[in-house]
């Protein structure tokens, strides 16, 4: 039997508020109950046959977080000028080099040829200027004034050629264009250069404004005419940015969260994480990092963490709320039975086993507990069938009284996904009780593991 331990830590199975441990594999899902269908109207005693089976068991810690892109943009006009056409408005998606706006090409256009005219005359000075030398102090000092005049007006002419390639505004990145402010017939003020933030790249005649992600909680970086924001690492736009057009790239993502200092600890760097929308649209992502510098809210002390979400999901819009499962520890290959199947009795554990149509008491070594599964060590062998006894709730009713307590009723909820896993499974049927009070199961909708 195989069995791989991605990270072990000094940690025990316990499931508190923050941290969820389940158990995944061998055709179900258990949260906290056994899965059970619906029974008739009365609670009845019930000795089911099930088979040992292995189960990925792994411990997350639970997070909120806001979804940003990495790449956002302001995009301005370098030269003056009015507005003569706009070409997107706000909400569509543009290709890097795209076409934004146009201004009026006149005035750039009387400057560049100024500035060649400025040009042709400052190389025609030079070159009487060399023809003439008799290789005097005075004339060695002519040509390089000529040579200085000619250098300054080469300079202009580029200047002016940058400012005319101006007049047509194209967007630096592919994205979403989330903010339009100019209309045709507007006189716009040019700016003086160009610069982009957390993409690295630079864009004609744009100038970014939001700073990128603060990756460790402090201040995000500054970007050309903007900050991020900062406290919890966040990335956003300058909320006074006037940018003429704001693009935000669609094909990479961050989530920015916050972990309670007592659960920063369980987590690192890599670590894979499941995430969802308030839509439950489902994408996964990896810790890019974790910051060090604690906000505090209502007297407890919170930590930011970056999660990098892989690849480039469909239907993801920034500033949308995100809840994250963060998968600190993944055992595969774990062989378990439900836990209603085992007997212990002074300190020896033993179950049923069915040979050949009879029952076998078979004694076991058990490993941990997750939910309501329990792992064994030695003893069993995958695909062994144990009998377990269970109790069936009556129609209509979530919980009834086991030996030992009552059993809760059953709660929604769905199982999500992970790449590079086995198959997920559907969810337990109605709350049921168990010998000592055992909990009732959930219902929920089946996830698949990618790959």
């Amino acid at each position: 039997m195989k069995r791989t331990l991605a990270r072990i830590r000094p940690r025990t199975w316990i499931i508190t508020a923050a941290v969820v441990v389940a158990v995944v594999g061998g055709g179900a899902v258990y949260w906290f109950g056994f899965a059970l269908p619906a029974q008739a109207s009365a609670s009845q005693p019930t000795t089911r046959t099930v088979q040992a089976s292995t189960q990925t068991l792994q411990k997350t810690v639970s997070a909120t977080g806001t979804l940003a892109p990495t790449v956002s943009e302001d995009v301005d006009f370098l030269p003056s000028g009015t507005v003569t056409a706009v070409n997107v408005a706000a909400g569509a998606t543009v290709t890097a080099g795209e076409v934004l706006a146009t201004v009026d090409t006149a005035s750039a256009n009387a400057t560049l040829l100024q500035a060649k005219a400025d040009l042709a005359s400052a190389q025609a000075k030079l070159s009487d200027a060399q023809d003439s030398s008799t290789g005097s102090a005075a004339d060695v000092a002519a040509v390089a004034a000529a040579q200085a005049q000619v250098t300054s007006a080469q300079s202009s002419v580029d200047t002016a050629q940058t400012a005319l390639d101006g007049t047509t505004l194209v967007a630096p990145v592919a994205g979403l264009v989330t903010a339009v402010n100019v209309a045709v017939g507007d006189a716009v003020t040019g700016t003086s250069g160009s610069s982009s933030t957390a993409s690295g790249s630079t864009g004609s005649g744009s100038s970014a404004s939001s700073g990128s992600s603060g990756a460790s909680g402090g201040s995000g970086a500054t970007g050309a005419t903007g900050t991020s924001g900062s406290g919890t690492g966040s990335s956003g736009s300058s909320s006074t940015s006037t940018a003429q057009f704001t693009i935000v790239g669609t094909g990479s993502w961050e989530v920015d969260l916050t972990v309670s200092a007592s659960d920063l600890t369980s987590i690192a760097a890599n670590d894979q994480v499941e995430l969802s929308t308030t839509d439950n649209d489902s994408f996964f992502g990896t810790v890019k990092s974790i910051g060090q510098l604690p906000s505090t809210t209502s007297g407890s002390a919170a930590y930011p963490v970056v999660v990098a979400v892989t690849g480039s999901p469909e239907n993801l819009y920034d500033g949308v709320s995100v809840t994250a499962a963060i998968v600190y520890e993944r055992r595969t290959d774990v062989l378990t039975v439900p836990s209603a199947a085992i007997t212990t009795a002074n300190g020896k554990s033993t179950v049923t086993k069915v040979v050949d149509g009879k029952d076998v008491t078979t004694a076991v070594t058990v490993g941990e507990t997750s939910g309501t599964v329990t792992e064994i060590t030695k003893g069993l062998s995958e695909g062994d069938s144990v009998l377990v006894t269970v109790f069936t709730p009556g129609a209509g009713s979530g919980s009834g009284s086991g030996s030992g307590g009552s059993g809760q009723s059953g709660q929604t909820g769905q199982q999500g996904q992970f790449p590079g896993g086995g198959e997920g499974f559907t969810g337990g049927g109605e709350g049921g009780q168990f010998p000592g009070g055992g909990q009732g199961g959930q219902t929920g909708n089946g996830g698949t593991r990618n790959g």
